[in-house]
């Protein structure tokens, strides 16, 4: 099929000892550890999880430099563990949701924080505020085959080797069973979709010439430069 225009390559995150995964969509759970919720000012038991999302162009390579990006003053970092999906569906029971997982890796939800709180004062959408050029860092993913599915283990990232954030994922308000399966009855899930599970407590800004470092447990690293 001939195209209008050139056709822009398909974003893809590495897969440890396989090819490539293709990214279709990336979904992001908002504010999925009781004390990060509490340092946003939210009461995290009174709340349904929240999705939001980016697009997959914004994906990062492990290991890669960025720009700190226009229109903000306030860059925060959000250590994340990242679901790939390898098998689609809709309505998916939280007793089969693991079943549709292809892997695990490690992401950062990057936020330009400044523009997110004045869209939420104001009532306007978030999007530029989350799901601008560059925000979805991703290490390679390590197979369900490689790792099993992981349920508890530490999630920490590090700014110049100086710790700040530090979670469990055993803290998380949603299951990832019971986020594929609370997703997938607002949207139907497909394969090479990413759902970005919600950061722990410590969020806060970087700037350039910083070096972010984060890890989950059981799944791996991932760095990323602030030029």
């Amino acid at each position: 099929m001939a195209f209008a225009i050139p056709l822009w390559s398909q974003p893809a995150v590495p897969v440890t000892g396989g090819d490539p995964f293709p990214v279709r969509r990336i979904y992001c759970v908002g504010r999925n550890y009781a004390a990060h919720a509490r340092e946003m000012g939210a009461d995290p038991d009174r709340e349904p999880p929240f999705f939001f999302m980016k697009p997959a162009d914004a994906i990062v390579a492990d290991g890669a430099t960025i720009p700190y990006p226009p229109k903000t003053a306030n860059l925060h970092h959000e250590i994340e563990l990242v679901v790939a999906i390898g098998t689609g569906g809709r309505d998916i029971p939280v007793d089969r949701a693991l079943e549709h997982v292809f892997g695990y890796a490690v992401g950062l939800d990057m936020t330009r924080r400044d523009l997110q709180n004045a869209a939420k004062k104001e009532g306007k959408p978030w999007d530029m505020g989350k799901g601008f050029d560059q925000s979805a860092p991703c290490s390679a993913i390590r197979t369900v085959a490689d790792i099993g599915h992981p349920a508890k283990g530490g999630v920490t990232l590090q700014v110049n080797g100086e710790p700040r954030q530090k979670g469990d994922l055993s803290d998380l308000i949603w299951s990832v069973a019971e986020t594929i399966s609370y997703l997938s009855g607002l949207v139907e899930l497909q394969p090479g979709d990413l759902i970005y599970t919600g950061t722990p407590e410590g969020v806060g800004a970087v700037v350039a010439g910083d070096v972010l470092t984060g890890a989950v447990e059981g799944v791996g690293t991932l760095t990323l430069t602030i030029a």
